[in-house]
């Protein structure tokens, strides 16, 4: 799950509403819609697709994410379980011409943004997951996402909230999901680890590249890389865009954490549909793009 306010309009009432819809987030695992899909012998160019993903900002229905798929020059869209097949048409019908350029897979579960991560952070009144620790000449930080510290102060390790970490340096969100938190707790170790896996560098990711999450809900989850540049609505103008698509599974209180290749950082964990016991769908803010944000490096 993700805490979206960036100024104190409504913020005690959005994120009400968005802990609520975590605590419906359900099982998923993408299925095709037949009747939706395009005309597979068409071609359609970058341009078209290009309408085609413009149509899907503009019909903005909730619950629905995409991205080019280049190897069947198509806009797949995922739809959840909450995209009524009323909706569906008017994602057809606001894309026109270009609608035979939409792939539509259904995914029975609700994206939702996820709470939590690789090691479990606290902020005044929810939970996330540290990413990747960064940092810039002497000063440490950490990546997290950026629904979880937009509107956020001070973190903590533990859920007493005795143990200060540091305040929230930066933070992005909706458009992108990452935010930066400051090392002040001298006494808090901040090693260039992802669990026992050291991390040396980042890394964009690329399409089947295999990849690794850790949450603090679920631990630690293998898969592989999907999609990529995709766009997410998550509804209530919660839009965000260029994220990794994967088949790791999430659940809530496992956003902001860390998705990695081997050495390589990959991402931060955004939202999704599932859980770890039948899989999901989760999507992941690209690293590097927060790092070149913030000026700040993995070591």
């Amino acid at each position: 799950m993700r805490i979206k306010r960036t100024t104190p309009r409504s913020g005690i009432a959005r994120r009400t509403r968005l802990v609520a819809v975590t605590t419906g987030l359900v099982a998923a695992a993408a299925l095709a819609v037949p009747s939706a899909n395009a005309d597979e012998a068409a071609t359609y160019s970058s341009a078209q697709l290009t309408q085609a993903s413009n149509a899907m900002l503009k019909a903005d229905v909730a619950g629905t994410a995409w991205n080019i798929d280049p190897k069947t020059n198509r806009l797949v869209v995922t739809v959840d379980s909450t995209v009524s097949k009323a909706e569906i048409n008017e994602i057809k019908s606001a894309a026109g011409a270009q609608a035979g350029a939409l792939k539509i897979e259904r995914t029975p579960g609700k994206f939702s943004k996820l709470l939590s991560g690789g090691d479990a952070i606290y902020a005044s009144s929810w939970r996330c997951s540290a990413g990747f620790n960064v940092r810039s000449g002497s000063t440490y930080y950490f990546l997290t996402a950026g629904h979880c510290t937009d509107g956020a102060g001070n973190w903590y390790t533990n859920s007493s909230r005795t143990t200060l970490i540091g305040p929230t340096a930066g933070s992005s969100f909706p458009g992108n999901d990452y935010g930066l938190v400051r090392y002040s707790n001298t006494a808090i170790s901040h090693p260039g680890t992802v669990g026992g896996q050291d991390i040396t560098s980042a890394a964009n990711a690329t399409v089947g590249m295999s990849v690794t999450r850790r949450g603090s809900t679920t631990g630690t989850h293998s898969g592989s890389v999907t999609g990529l540049n995709a766009t997410v609505n998550y509804g209530g103008g919660d839009i965000v865009y260029g994220m990794i698509r994967t088949n790791v599974c999430a659940e809530p209180g496992d956003s902001g954490g860390p998705l990695y290749s081997g050495t390589r950082a990959i991402g931060l964990t955004s939202g999704g549909s599932g859980n770890c016991s039948t899989g999901g769908t989760t999507f992941f803010q690209p690293v590097t793009e927060a790092l070149s944000a913030y000026g700040v490096s993995v070591y």
